[in-house]
């Protein structure tokens, strides 16, 4: 087995452990490999391992890798922040965009969406840390800005997204990842149409166990699969 099907294993040995240990069932949670500065050659190696979604966080390099990895059955997601001038783009490249943190950013996706004559599914980023360097919508403004995309046709939202303050310690993350699962759940009751809550995304390859803990349903893992990467 080479290495990075032995990673794809171990995490995937670890996100069943970590929903068992939650009380749910090791399918309810999906494992992305995060493919950022990765080559197609390592990518299709993870493919091959049984992993079946793929995030990038730039919308050139995830369309590159798209035309190299043709042909291979995968969904792809873009996690980092979408500009606007590459809205047209990133709608053709990928299958999700989990960085929707404006109303005007979900607008043009589905004016793009519309053009092409695709739904995108997103999620709303959460700024859960209140990082100003960080992307995300305020948990403030969360309620409003969701009732305002049920009038939006070409974007099906279907949950949240945060990337909470960077501990060494997982344990430390985990109010972060317990208060975005609450703002999940309220926004669930609330039975919006057109705003579905199916997927929390959160945790990453530190501290995904806790993450999944407080009801992850998708980890983004790129490090315990790939290796370290060199800064971009």
């Amino acid at each position: 087995m080479g290495a990075i099907a032995g990673n794809v294993q171990r995490v995937m040995e670890a996100v069943a452990e970590a929903a068992l240990k939650s009380g749910r069932r090791p399918e309810t949670v999906r494992l992305m490999a995060v493919s950022k500065l990765v080559g197609a050659d390592r990518i299709r190696q993870s493919l091959a391992a049984g992993v079946d979604c793929l995030g990038e966080n730039r919308v050139q390099e995830a369309q590159s890798k798209k035309d190299q990895l043709a042909g291979l059955d995968f969904e792809y997601h873009l996690i980092g922040p979408l500009q606007k001038n590459k809205v047209n783009r990133a709608v053709a490249t990928f299958d999700w965009v989990q960085t929707v943190d404006s109303l005007d950013l979900a607008r043009r996706i589905d004016r793009s969406s519309a053009r092409l004559g695709k739904r995108v599914s997103v999620l709303i980023q959460v700024n859960i840390g209140r990082e100003p360097q960080k992307a995300g919508v305020a948990e403030e403004e969360l309620e409003e800005m969701a009732g305002r995309l049920v009038d939006l046709d070409f974007i099906s939202v279907q949950g949240l997204m945060a990337i909470p303050p960077y501990l060494e310690d997982g344990e430390a993350v985990r109010p972060y990842f317990r208060r975005l699962r609450q703002w999940f759940d309220r926004l669930a009751s609330l039975q919006l149409p057109k705003v579905r809550m199916q997927v929390l995304s959160m945790g990453m390859s530190h501290d995904f166990p806790v993450a999944i803990e407080e009801g992850s349903t998708m980890v983004r893992v790129g490090t315990a699969i790939f290796g370290r990467r060199p800064p971009a």
